[in-house]
């Protein structure tokens, strides 16, 4: 805060860089710069009243100096290096002000956020079991007829490339424990999470996205009601159990279909084909496939919980939003298919020995 006190009446304040006049009670002349940034208090006193108005907050040196044309004193600028000395800073504070990052950073960093919000709130128990038990129901049971039908048809395809080649050769006893090795490995847990992914992460992020835009989450906080316990943590616990069961299903109803199709175009015999299987297959290929199929289920269900609750503008926004979490669901699941894969099965094999 600066302050005068009145030696000579009137008295005069005079800036070089001011452009407007105030006149105060016929005692009093000032002028006001027009750049205003920050705003801070000049009180003048004269005798007992006191009057105070706005100037702009420039830091300024004033020296009292005669004033040669009319013999009353005078206030002038001597220095004002701290408005530039400022200028950069506030240039710096308005860029960085209006800055914002892309919306796949942001949305990338969600997913991590709501990831360890995830866990944090499973282990300390906070669940909400009756929309779990709804979520389960809806990604496991609901589910189970798309995905048979589509794990079928896939064997009976992958049938085909295989038993005619392999019986050229006059390596009958082989087919079984190729198609189990393929169906454990890779194929159930990876088509089982596309058909997931297309049908119930979709879903998913299409609920919470509507949720988000008309402001039912913010609802359920105004409730006294943690959106990530009711809304996310079911979705997840329901794809990280469901789908290791519908990968199990899937499998069993793959070999089914490839057996059945081998013994009746190839003549390759089923009793072939299962003992083959059977001597080929290790426990560690299912509990991989299970493993494989947990992780699916999680990227799935976080993902597409993610792009829902950071969904913006609208219904052309949900639309968006659900089909970028089922295209970044499924890029998920196959970067995690080969990590997994690098990880499990290292070296050379030695699963067809046997047969």
């Amino acid at each position: 805060m600066q302050s005068a006190c009145q030696l000579h009446s009137p008295l005069f304040f005079c800036d070089s860089n001011s452009s407007r006049n105030i006149q105060l009670h016929r005692w009093m002349q000032t002028k006001i710069p027009n750049s205003i940034q920050l705003v801070k208090k000049l009180k003048i006193t004269k005798g007992i009243p006191c009057y105070k108005f706005i100037l702009p907050r420039e830091e300024t040196k004033l020296a009292a100096v005669p004033n040669t044309d009319d013999g009353h004193l005078s206030v002038s600028t001597l220095g004002e290096e701290a408005n530039n000395n400022n200028a950069f800073f506030v240039e710096v504070d308005t860029w960085f002000s209006k800055w914002s990052p892309p919306r796949y950073l942001w949305r990338g960093l969600s997913v991590l956020i709501l990831a360890g919000q995830v866990i944090i709130r499973t282990m300390k128990g906070k669940l909400h079991w009756r929309n779990t038990l709804q979520q389960l129901e809806r990604v496991g049971p609901k589910s189970v007829g798309v995905c048979l039908l589509t794990s079928a048809f896939v064997g009976m395809a992958f049938t085909i490339q295989f038993v005619r080649e392999f019986t050229r050769l006059g390596l009958n006893r082989a087919v079984g424990g190729v198609l189990a090795l393929a169906f454990s490995r890779e194929l159930s847990p990876v088509v089982t999470s596309i058909v997931v992914a297309g049908r119930v992460g979709s879903a998913f992020a299409a609920e919470l996205g509507t949720m988000q835009v008309s402001e039912q989450t913010d609802t359920l906080r105004v409730l006294g009601t943690n959106p990530v316990d009711y809304l996310v943590t079911p979705r997840v616990i329901a794809s990280c159990v469901a789908l290791p069961f519908l990968t199990l299903m899937c499998f069993t109803v793959g070999m089914a279909s490839s057996a059945l199709l081998a013994d009746s175009v190839y003549g390759v015999s089923i009793n072939i084909i299962l003992d083959s299987a059977q001597r080929a297959l290790r426990p560690w290929d299912i509990i991989s496939a299970m493993i494989k199929s947990q992780v699916f289920g999680a990227i799935i269900s976080i993902v597409s919980c993610a792009w829902g609750v950071t969904t913006m503008g609208g219904a052309k926004g949900v639309g968006e939003s659900t089909t970028s979490a089922v295209v970044i669901s499924l890029v998920g699941i196959f970067i995690a298919d080969f990590a997994l894969s690098y990880c499990f099965f290292q070296g050379a094999g030695d699963s067809l020995k046997k047969l």
